[in-house]
């Protein structure tokens, strides 16, 4: 969940910062040229005073507009020489009056030229196009008219160079990218605690669950964190848990007693059927059916006892070999095959380790030879295989019996669940969910599938790591 949320919120932090870092950047470049187009329209002002006084003793015929214009043309070469900008007042129609560089002329077309024709009808540059740090040939020209007796009669022109202006924006430009980048750690730092903050007793939650859900019934939660929601769901999840183990323990106690207090009754019941079969004919059919469900039903007890001690018991994991094991059940059921008249074969790998109860894994193991020993007939064979996949090892029982329906391999392993075509042989229908409850305390499973052309495969599945720490 953390690679889910975590990412989220650092897109969310990085998209408010930028849409911040963005405005702030084009708002310091548009601060920067503004900057420059104010000196540049305050020199402007000076050289258009000045070209007044030339434009005026000009139309009135004095004789030191020769040496006022020498003197306007010599201001303009210092201003061009000290600060390397080009300026020039020119008259109305484009020609230059006085000019500095004495080639430079105003753009024939572009923001130059409407620059010019806006100062002609009397306005000032106030808002030239931006210069941007990536316009390396970039230029700022800036016009303001020169008026006189209401009249615009020239017009002051410069252009700037922007170097000087782009190298600061551009430093401007870093300096806010070094502060969106530590606002960016700072903000990562802090969405990378307050998911931990979060998401920790959902952790803790989901380890919890997940261990109830394999068996592992003391599991709880230890909610010392977090919102005060997930607080409270982790108190009520204790709750539940509490609840949930208490009933079971309630059921697996009742199954326990009651199977054990009716032994006694059964057992004194089943004498009293011997001592009225002396009484009968030799061989009476009825003592006899009697005498067998009488069986079945002690049968049945005896499971049962053992499927709620199963369901109960704590399982003891260790590192094992499983193949060692497996080829030690398969040698204690031989001499039982044989007699059946059945092949017990074993393949697969001979040494294979993973953890399991021993005990456990021993009884479910006899219980699924068992069972396939069971329903396969005399001349058919029985294989045993052991092989490790990825993380779990797999002990497979392929028997060559009947086999089941796919609506029947939907069932089996369900307590005192039998296929109705095999209510004859010997058994109560509970072996299977003993051996499925002897696992599952180890994080082991049972599966089943059929074993083409006919017969049953039974997969004992056993984890090849250890229990995580709870």
């Amino acid at each position: 969940m953390r690679a889910r949320l975590l990412p989220l919120l650092v897109i969310l932090m990085a998209g408010t910062l930028l849409a911040l870092g963005f405005p702030l950047a084009v708002s310091l470049a548009a601060g920067q040229q503004q900057r420059v187009v104010v000196d540049r329209i305050d020199d402007s002002a000076r050289f258009a005073a000045l070209a007044q006084f030339v434009i005026d003793a000009r139309g009135s015929g004095s004789t030191g507009a020769d040496e006022r214009e020498q003197t306007l043309q010599h201001e303009l070469g210092r201003y061009h020489e000290l600060y390397g900008i080009r300026v020039g007042i020119f008259n109305r129609d484009d020609n230059a009056m006085v000019r500095s560089p004495g080639w430079w002329r105003l753009p024939e077309s572009g923001e130059g030229r409407k620059a010019f024709r806006e100062a002609l009808a009397g306005r000032r540059s106030h808002d030239p196009p931006q210069v941007w740090p990536w316009q390396t040939n970039g230029k700022l020209l800036v016009a303001s008219p020169v008026v006189l007796d209401g009249d615009v009669v020239a017009v002051v022109a410069t252009e700037s160079p922007t170097d000087l202006m782009r190298g600061r924006i551009l430093k401007g430009w870093l300096l806010i990218a070094g502060g969106l980048a530590a606002a960016m750690l700072v903000a990562f730092g802090a969405a990378l605690r307050l998911t931990s903050w979060v998401l920790k007793p959902v952790q803790t939650l989901d380890t919890a669950a997940h261990g109830i859900a394999t068996g592992r019934m003391n599991s709880r939660v230890a909610a010392a964190s977090g919102p005060p929601e997930l607080q409270r769901l982790a108190h009520s999840f204790n709750e539940m848990a509490d609840n949930v183990e208490e009933a079971l323990e309630q059921q697996r106690a009742f199954v326990a007693d009651a199977s054990h207090q009716l032994r006694n009754p059964l057992a004194a019941l089943l004498l009293r059927i011997e001592l009225l079969a002396l009484e009968l004919p030799e061989g009476n059919e009825e003592i006899a059916s009697v005498r067998t469900e009488g069986k079945r039903l002690t049968q049945v007890l005896d499971d049962l006892l053992d499927l709620a001690l199963a369901e109960h018991a704590s399982a003891e994991i260790s590192l094992i070999d499983i193949g060692a094991l497996a080829a030690e059940r398969i040698a204690a059921w031989r001499p039982y095959a044989e007699e059946k008249g059945v092949r017990l074969t074993e393949t697969g790998r001979t040494a294979v380790t993973g953890w399991a109860d021993p005990i456990a894994l021993s009884s479910a193991l006899d219980a699924v030879i068992d069972n396939a020993l069971k329903f396969t007939p005399a001349g058919e064979e029985v294989e045993v295989s052991v092989a490790a996949e990825g993380r779990t090892v797999r002990v497979v029982v392929a028997d060559r019996g009947p086999g089941l329906t796919e609506e029947e391999l939907q069932r089996v392993g369900d307590r005192f669940w039998r296929s109705g075509r095999h209510q004859n042989i010997k058994g109560s229908g509970l072996g299977l969910s003993i051996s499925r409850a002897l696992l599952a305390g180890g994080g082991g499973t049972l599966s089943y599938e059929t074993n083409p052309p006919h017969g049953l495969r039974v997969t004992v599945t056993v984890p090849r790591t250890g229990p995580e720490p709870s």
